[in-house]
């Protein structure tokens, strides 16, 4: 379900929308579907969904910002519901966005499905995060936040153990068949460092450039993890609008002068 919801926000977007008004989509979904934002009044959050568009790495607010041509946007979503809490995220491009922004946002979700394998019986935490951080920083000249990880996932929307993005091979919690954990890269454009705003919430890139972030909420596995969590349908559902407001982009181009 938390995945259905992303699926839902993927055929809102395009410029001009506000971010408040995806969330509250999002959150009619939830409750329409027999859910509860399991975002909203954690920890005295206001909203369903944390927004963050650009240099913004997580826990955004959503408002009445306008989303442009160009931008990139993550959304994180948490479903409550028959006990236990759904967590996922995914960042979309808004219309014609840098190449080498698109890069970033190809890297990060191909970093998350590598963190996913290594959620394996008897692996550690330190395993998925090498392999994360091997991806985006080594392979890539990307900066992997350090301040924030991922996390188990169940009857509470964080629990233990802390997964950071990160690491040796080896090292930490050892990872047992069964367990469930989120694994969401948070990885920049520019350096790793970052800063919270003065709402206690927003944390941003330092040096302004953007930021991507997805997430699977995933099973430990014997031979592999399993993401519980899809980007199938979201991917469909983002192909989908892409193709629907591609006449936007047309229209919106000045019209050729008659000579």
């Amino acid at each position: 379900m938390v995945s259905a919801t992303l699926t839902e926000v993927a055929k809102l977007l395009k410029p001009g929308i506000t971010t408040i008004s995806i969330d509250k989509m999002a959150e009619t979904f939830i409750r329409d579907n027999g859910g509860i934002p399991s975002f909203k009044g954690y920890n005295g959050f206001p909203f369903s969904l944390c927004i963050s568009v650009n240099d913004i790495v997580v826990h955004g607010f959503p408002g009445t910002y306008e989303l442009k041509d160009g931008d990139i946007i993550s959304v994180d979503c948490g479903f409550y519901k028959n006990g236990y809490h759904g967590d996922s995220a995914y960042t979309f491009a808004i219309g014609n966005v840098r190449p080498e922004v698109l890069q970033l946002l190809k890297v990060t979700k191909e970093s998350v499905l590598r963190g996913v394998e290594q959620a394996k019986d008897n692996n550690r935490v330190g395993d998925i995060g090498f392999a994360v951080e091997n991806f985006t920083s080594r392979i890539h000249p990307y900066g992997v936040v350090r301040e924030l990880v991922g996390h188990g996932v169940g009857r509470e929307l964080h629990e233990d153990p802390q997964v950071p993005n990160y690491g040796r091979r080896g090292d930490g919690k050892r990872l047992r068949d069964g367990m469930v954990i989120a694994i969401e890269p948070m990885i920049n454009l520019g350096s790793k460092d970052v800063f919270t705003w003065d709402d206690g919430w927003t944390v941003a890139t330092k040096d302004g450039k953007p930021s991507a972030h997805f997430e699977h909420t995933t099973a430990v596995r014997k031979n592999r993890g399993e993401a519980l969590s899809s980007f199938a349908g979201i991917e469909a559902a983002e192909t989908a609008n892409i193709e629907l407001n591609s006449s936007y982009y047309i229209l919106a181009q000045p019209a050729p002068e008659v000579l």
